[in-house]
């Protein structure tokens, strides 16, 4: 189930893969995601606003994010090498070169893209291929929380 923020409209999606995403909203004006590493492989997870996080297979990085956050995402990177001050590259979804994220990845990264607490203080929320594909990717919530997921299932 897909249930927005205070209006609970419904909608089922639901799909099966590894590295996972949980969107909780944590109130009505504000959200945190739980980002869980279930691949068998690292992830560098990002986000912007947010930052960016080295993800082992079973690691998790919880991100709160403010009221009225608009054109935000968050995409995984791979094949990433960083020195002990965060500087590096990634083969895709690369942060101009940083491991914490200021800005948005370069493509090909797969996206999920959110706004809160916009038009009738609604959130909104999706999977976007618009840069490009390097993770499989699929987002679903189900009562108060929502997940996305990535590197699909083998």
């Amino acid at each position: 189930m897909i249930r927005t923020n205070k209006k609970w409209q419904t909608s089922h999606t639901l799909i099966k893969f590894i590295f996972s995403i949980i969107f909780l909203i944590s109130t009505a004006t504000a959200a945190t995601f739980d980002i869980l590493n279930r691949c068998s492989y690292t992830v560098w997870a990002a986000a912007s606003p947010g930052g960016g996080r080295h993800l082992n297979p079973g690691q998790s990085w919880r991100l709160d994010v403010a009221a009225g956050t608009k054109m935000a995402r968050i995409w995984g990177r791979t094949n990433c090498n960083f020195d002990s001050s965060g500087r590096g590259r990634c083969e895709t979804g690369d942060c101009n070169g940083g491991l914490q994220c200021t800005g948005w990845g370069q493509p090909p990264n797969t996206l999920a893209e959110y706004a809160l607490n916009q038009y009738n203080n609604l959130d909104f929320y999706d999977i976007s291929l618009v840069d490009g594909f390097n993770i499989p990717m699929s987002l679903a919530q189900q009562a108060r929380i929502a997940t996305a997921y990535y590197a699909m299932r083998t």
